[in-house]
């Protein structure tokens, strides 16, 4: 399966791309959004970062017409400002995430992504460093293994499932996702087993959540992000998870608003330093969701440096 980019022509709308700017493609992925802004550059360049060496490998391939207005940093996007200081670039035009797991992840079944294929529990966008879904699996106490099921997927049975898990690698050890499902399986009552869609998609989300910090790092990269861009500069975020949005949500929120203590009289003096771009989020129309019903859930959200 293609993976096929969810709102590009908002994302480069609300970048307003200049043919002369330097951007940022924080999450280079299958190379769809990368491709629209090197297409708008002329005497530009584009910062395209992933830490995955398979979706880079790939990327490159697709954007070879570019290369010349291309830079790609085989890294996590945390890294966003050191990396941008090494390249002597002060600031830039517009910053773009697309958030998410791009659908080649799931179609190669070595990665451990997907509960459709059976394969070693593994989940790192990165595979050169960082903990596995099976050391999580293995090593975890029941407690925070119900509480990353809970925060980051908001998993019904979070508990049971937990629990189950605990029970079975007294046994043996979780190695696969396959034995992954099984367990998961064998916690949910029956009703929950016969419903639509699949058993374990809120635990191995959770999983990849936890794995990568995907949280963590996002915020951390976003108020870099912040930083970099210059006057007139834009930030956009597509996220698909409900707490990813809440952590656009609420940066873009005090970045765009003037710190003014309660019961203070006099107003506040000049303009907060960023403007909201999106007072409400953008949303994918239904012809999109239609070709594409991965892009359901996407929100975008995007603000502007003054």
């Amino acid at each position: 399966m293609n993976h096929i980019s969810v709102l590009k022509d908002e994302a480069i709308s609300y970048l307003n791309v200049k043919p002369e700017g330097i951007y940022v493609d924080c999450t280079l992925g299958g190379g769809g959004h990368a491709e629209a802004l090197l297409t708008r550059l002329k005497t530009g360049k584009l910062i395209a970062f992933d830490q995955d060496a398979y979706a880079v490998a790939r990327a490159k391939e697709r954007l070879r017409d570019h290369a010349d207005k291309l830079v790609v940093v085989e890294a996590n996007f945390t890294h966003l400002k050191i990396t941008l200081e090494r390249l002597s670039i002060d600031a830039v035009d517009g910053v773009l995430y697309d958030l998410g797991v791009s659908s080649f992840h799931f179609d190669d079944p070595s990665r451990g992504f997907s509960y459709n294929h059976d394969a070693p529990l593994d989940m790192r966008m990165d595979t050169r460093e960082g903990v596995t879904a099976r050391e999580l699996v293995n090593t975890l106490d029941q407690r925070a293994l119900k509480t990353i099921f809970y925060r980051y997927a908001e998993e019904r049975f979070a508990g049971p499932i937990a629990k189950a898990i605990v029970t079975r690698r007294k046994t043996h050890p979780i190695e696969t996702t396959f034995e992954l499902v099984d367990v998961i399986k064998s916690a949910l009552p029956m009703k929950v087993l016969s419903q639509k869609g699949h058993p374990a998609k809120r635990v191995f989300q959770a999983l990849r959540i936890a794995v990568n910090d995907e949280l963590n790092v996002f915020e951390k990269s976003l108020q870099q992000a912040l930083e970099c861009v210059r006057p007139e500069g834009r930030v956009v975020v597509i996220s698909f998870h409900s707490l990813e949005d809440r952590i656009a949500k609420h940066v873009f929120r005090e970045a765009s608003t003037i710190d003014h203590p309660k019961g203070l009289v006099t107003m506040p003096e000049g303009d907060a330093p960023f403007e909201l771009l999106t007072r409400k989020v953008v949303r994918p129309s239904e012809e999109e969701i239609e070709a594409n019903p991965r892009a359901s859930s996407a929100k975008l959200r995007a603000i502007k440096k003054r």
